[in-house]
């Protein structure tokens, strides 16, 4: 019997709230997205030991980390049972590396000096906006997004989960183009985009608090630590600009053509 997760459900485990089954949409057509075959997250530093059995109860085959070798080394991933973990580091080729952890740079005095000037009058979205798109033109993206939908085509049903740090933009990319690619409806793939603000937000208060204590204001991290629709706007923008749409996107930029993009749609709708 097929069980079908509810989109956007709570994470089935507690420590780790920005985990979340990617099954379960509807798409235009009447499909809906098989449940149980790939899931996002954060990366597992918040991972409680108690909730381990519940991390390993998933049945991962593969873990798609999305992070910088820098993040990876600080706080690698866990070793789980019959789980490989591929290395795909989306940003390698960017100017601006983000940190290990953000916690405690965020902490710093001399760094929140700096952010209120950075982050202010909103250059933060502004930023991040520009990292979107180049999520959509960096090479070291394109061979990562590349691999990462080969990998999902070489899988089958097998269950496959992608994070990065805080599993809100370069897994929100990965998220939202699969899930536009399958046929799911704009507006739920922004609502599930937009289901970090609820899960992961919450789960960084000491993150706001360190800033506060060194002077900051924690509004000023909203932008940086949560997620906005104009953030993705900037990146199917960008997919619009250059491919003319996902599809052309997946075709062009991805070398996955219209076979390769059946085939996932294939293996990953039900009905």
């Amino acid at each position: 019997m097929t069980v079908t997760a509810t989109p956007g459900a709570p994470s089935p485990i507690p420590s780790l709230p920005n985990l979340r089954d990617l099954g379960g949409w509807r798409t235009v057509d009447g499909h809906t997205v098989r449940s149980g075959v790939l899931f996002r997250s954060t990366d597992f530093s918040a991972l409680d030991t108690a909730d381990v059995p519940a991390l390993e109860a998933l049945g991962l085959t593969t873990v798609y980390d999305l992070r910088s070798a820098h993040e990876s080394e600080a706080i690698p991933d866990p070793a789980l049972p019959g789980a490989s973990n591929i290395a795909l580091d989306v940003l390698a080729d960017a100017q601006m590396s983000i940190p290990a952890n953000i916690g405690a740079v965020l902490a710093d005095p001399a760094v929140v000096a700096e952010a209120d000037e950075m982050l202010s009058g909103g250059k933060a979205r502004e930023m991040i906006s520009g990292t979107y798109r180049e999520m959509i033109t960096l090479p070291s993206a394109t061979a990562a997004y590349t691999e990462f939908f080969r990998g999902l085509l070489d899988a089958g049903s097998t269950p496959a989960l992608v994070h990065c740090t805080t599993g809100k933009d370069r897994t929100g990319w990965a998220a939202a183009s699969f899930l536009t690619l399958l046929g799911v409806p704009k507006d739920d793939v922004y609502r599930d985009y937009l289901l970090t603000n609820e899960r992961l937000i919450p789960s960084l208060k000491h993150i706001f608090d360190g800033f506060a204590a060194a002077g900051g204001d924690p509004e000023l991290l909203v932008g940086v630590l949560g997620v906005d629709a104009g953030y993705l706007d900037a990146a199917f923008d960008e997919v619009d600009r250059k491919y003319g749409g996902v599809e052309g996107y997946f075709s062009e930029a991805l070398g996955l053509d219209v076979g390769h993009q059946q085939a996932l749609r294939d293996r990953y709708l039900d009905g």
